[in-house]
């Protein structure tokens, strides 16, 4: 289990091993336009990404835009794109080109990669507060609405239906959740990347009422052991602001950023 733990060593671990097709396990279809992976999910949802851009220059890359777009726009079911963009990329113009195009910048997030070693750790949990893994419709249905709640994003059917999908073809998507009288207040999920030595931690709601009360952390803790007992030795989350000095104080390193931009039809 010996691996790099300096921000330099990391980041380059990321952009080899995760800026592949292991980034999208669960796509329906991917085809390449130059150095992007133009890839389509289901419930109308495309999404553009490359682990860099050939070194391209700003007329390069506006072109590269103009052509994954129309790439989309030609499909008739697809409803909403994201381009997701790396701070730490050489990219001159994207950003302009992204707008010139219809696309818009959503909140950036912090790149966290580090040990999962960092992350196993015991975290007490508050009196009545259990963490357990869901597999089961009702449950996912549950821990689904709750983040919908947090993040003010209603997705519902949009997130519950390939999460069910994902959880009956037995792939390695784990959901964890922690429940109090019953109810979920906090949960997220882990993606072990095959042929790599990362897993993501993904998804990771609390309910406000129940933060500052270290049930995040037991989650995160909870998900890396289950990494480790998989083989993997890193662990890697885009994280928010609340999430991130949690994953800081983890052992965690912020690495980059990565920001977002969506166009919708």
């Amino acid at each position: 289990m010996v691996g790099v733990t300096d921000s330099a060593g990391l980041l380059a671990a990321y952009d080899s091993q995760l800026r592949t097709d292991a980034e999208t396990p669960g796509a329906v279809s991917a085809s390449r336009l130059g150095p992007l992976r133009l890839v389509t999910f289901s419930g109308g949802r495309g999404f553009v990404t490359y682990q860099d851009l050939d070194g391209a220059e700003a007329d390069a890359i506006g072109r590269m835009v103009g052509e994954a777009l129309a790439y989309f726009e030609a499909d008739p079911e697809i409803t909403k794109v994201e381009w997701k963009t790396r701070g730490h990329d050489h990219a001159p113009g994207l950003h302009e080109a992204l707008l010139e195009h219809g696309f818009t910048p959503a909140e950036s997030e912090s790149i966290m990669v580090g040990d999962a070693r960092a992350l196993a750790v015991d975290v007490a949990l508050p009196d009545g507060v259990t963490l357990r893994r869901i597999t089961g419709e009702p449950d996912v249905r549950a821990m689904v609405a709750m983040q919908d709640e947090v993040f003010g994003t209603p997705l519902g059917e949009e997130m519950v239906a390939p999460l069910l999908r994902r959880l009956a073809r037995g792939d390695a998507m784990e959901l964890w959740a922690a429940e109090a009288n019953g109810k979920i207040v906090c949960a997220g999920r882990i993606e072990p990347v095959a042929g790599t030595d990362f897993a993501g931690i993904w998804g990771g709601a609390t309910l406000k009422e129940w933060r500052g009360r270290g049930i995040y952390r037991a989650l995160t803790a909870e998900r890396a052991r289950s990494a480790l007992r998989l083989g993997k030795k890193y662990i890697n989350s885009d994280s928010t602001e609340f999430s991130r000095p949690i994953l800081e104080r983890s052992g965690l390193v912020k690495v980059s950023t990565t920001t977002p931009y969506n166009w919708h039809r």
